[in-house]
């Protein structure tokens, strides 16, 4: 694809609109790639890859250009992040623009302090190293600038993993720990491909795959996910159950939840029952209190375990949003803890990777239980799946180590 001025120019209009930050990233370049369906499939990665390069590295392309303003941060990531050459950039430089991209090839990032090295907010580089120590906050940082891989969840359901890697046709591998995952390389219009349109495939890391793993549902049981969104795990555990029993898929956005019928009639699931909820207290969630075998509740979180693939949360959230998810999540968790019937297991998640939202949120359930609830131990749930995973009593997914999103979860069961 020949570079165009007004290409760059397209790009440095999305990436003003992104940085308002005044919603998720990702629907704002939806949005602008329906008002812009002239762009070809080059065109749209070229704008999307160079967007997303910019929030990722937002801090240090800032300080490499001189400048916040969005045009220049584009050249800074092009010639930065993405690697054209002076040349390939040549036909679409205005005045200045030269001077710009030399000051920025010539920029030595290694001067910056450790925060804007590893483009973080001050306040969470901090949190991380108190929390991690400083070697393994820098490694897990360097992996959150990588782009994420694509991760796809096999229907088991409908035929086995080597039967779609072998239909896929695409360069592709299997996850070293989920049984139903692959991993592909590139970025293929996976949306079109002849398995996503039979529902023989689904887009899903393979650490949010591990959490059904993790639920563990059996035949004929009744089951909820109780944050269920979009519906992927949902779909997940109604495949671990193979179209018996019941997955009640909750959740209190409508909008998030309507996509889950379309996904459940591809993949040729009937058993899975949509509910859109008022809030933690809903008077269905009453009705349903000590009648569950099962219950996922993967709460709303900062996501910062998702900066990969969602590199603007970082920026959007305040330091001020982390006690607000953790009070939220302990509300819903207690709420969910509701529905289980003795003998039955909950398990907590989250896409977080502080431990305001992770360990502190789990114990203080525990507390608050009075025995009621026992933990688990998650390493010994999913060995039982034939999953083995370098994990303690409570499920802690690093990028650096284990090439998933970061997630946490722990496991409790009701006495």
């Amino acid at each position: 694809m020949t570079l165009r001025a007004a290409l760059v120019g397209l790009t440095a209009g999305l990436l003003a609109e992104l940085l308002r930050f005044a919603e998720p990233a990702d629907r704002t370049v939806s949005r602008f790639f329906r008002a812009h369906r002239g762009l070809g499939p080059a065109e749209r990665a070229f704008v999307a890859d160079t967007v997303y390069a910019v929030l990722r590295r937002l801090r240090s392309l800032t300080r490499a250009a001189g400048s916040g303003a969005p045009r220049a941060l584009v050249l800074a990531a092009l010639a930065r992040e993405r690697g054209y050459s002076a040349r390939a950039l040549a036909e679409v430089l205005a005045d200045g623009d030269a001077e710009l991209l030399a000051r920025v090839r010539a920029f030595d990032a290694q001067s910056l302090p450790p925060a804007e090295r590893y483009d973080l907010p001050d306040w969470l580089w901090a949190r991380l190293v108190a929390q991690e120590g400083e070697a393994e906050a820098a490694a897990l940082a360097r992996a959150l600038l990588d782009p994420a891989p694509l991760d796809l969840r096999v229907n088991l359901a409908r035929l086995s993993r080597e039967q779609a890697l072998a239909r896929l046709g695409l360069p592709a591998v299997p996850t070293p720990h989920s049984p139903a995952g692959l991993r592909v390389h590139g970025r293929p219009a996976i949306h079109r491909h002849p398995l996503f349109l039979e529902g023989a495939i689904e887009v899903q890391d393979e650490g949010s795959q591990l959490l059904a793993y993790l639920v563990a549902p059996r035949r004929g049981e009744m089951v909820a996910d109780f944050c269920a969104g979009a519906g992927g795990k949902a779909l997940a555990l109604a495949m671990l159950m193979r179209g018996t029993g019941r997955v009640y898929a909750m959740d209190v956005s409508a909008r998030r939840l309507a996509q889950l019928a379309p996904r459940a009639a591809r993949a040729g699931v009937s058993d899975i029952h949509p509910i859109t909820l008022s809030g933690e207290n809903d008077v269905r969630v009453k009705r349903l209190a000590g009648k569950l075998d099962r219950v996922l509740v993967d709460a709303p979180c900062t996501g910062f375990g998702t900066l990969r693939r969602n590199p603007d949360l970082k920026w959007r959230h305040a330091e001020s949003a982390v006690a607000e998810m953790a009070a939220k999540q302990l509300r819903i968790l207690r709420a969910a803890a509701r529905l289980v019937k003795p003998g039955g297991r909950l398990v907590y998640a989250t896409c977080s990777l502080l431990r305001e939202e992770n360990d502190d949120v789990a114990d203080a359930f525990l507390e608050e239980a009075a025995g009621a609830f026992v933990p688990l131990h998650c390493g010994e749930l999913l060995a039982a799946q034939r999953i083995v995973l370098d994990t303690g009593p409570r499920l802690r997914l690093r990028p650096h180590r284990h090439g998933t999103d970061g997630f946490f979860a722990a496991a409790f069961a009701r006495r």
